[in-house]
């Protein structure tokens, strides 16, 4: 799977884990492509998951978060995923791979 829409930059949390997020913004005839593409993200990282996913102080080693926004003909969609840093860089480093 390859990254067309999602471009993420990262953050060392400093505590062994990162936050990595990406913002896109598209016309609403690309809308469709973005969504899928993040979808497909996220199933990739829930495949590939170190463990339960959710807020770390719920328990949880992962976690993500989508939210789309639309003014006009433009819709946006930033991606944030939470977690361990090696798995973090690993999973987009083998997406970068992919291009």
């Amino acid at each position: 799977m390859a990254l067309d829409y999602l471009i993420f930059d990262a953050t060392d949390n400093g505590d062994d884990t990162g936050t990595w997020e990406a913002l896109a913004s598209v016309d609403e005839s690309q809308w469709p492509a973005l969504w899928a593409e993040a979808q497909a993200l996220l199933a990739l990282a829930q495949r590939q998951a170190p463990g339960p996913q959710g807020p770390q102080e719920d328990g949880g080693v992962w976690d993500a978060d989508l939210q789309e926004g639309r003014d006009g003909p433009w819709c946006t969609l930033t991606v944030t995923l939470t977690g361990p840093w090696e798995w973090g860089e690993a999973l987009l480093a083998g997406l970068q791979a992919d291009h």
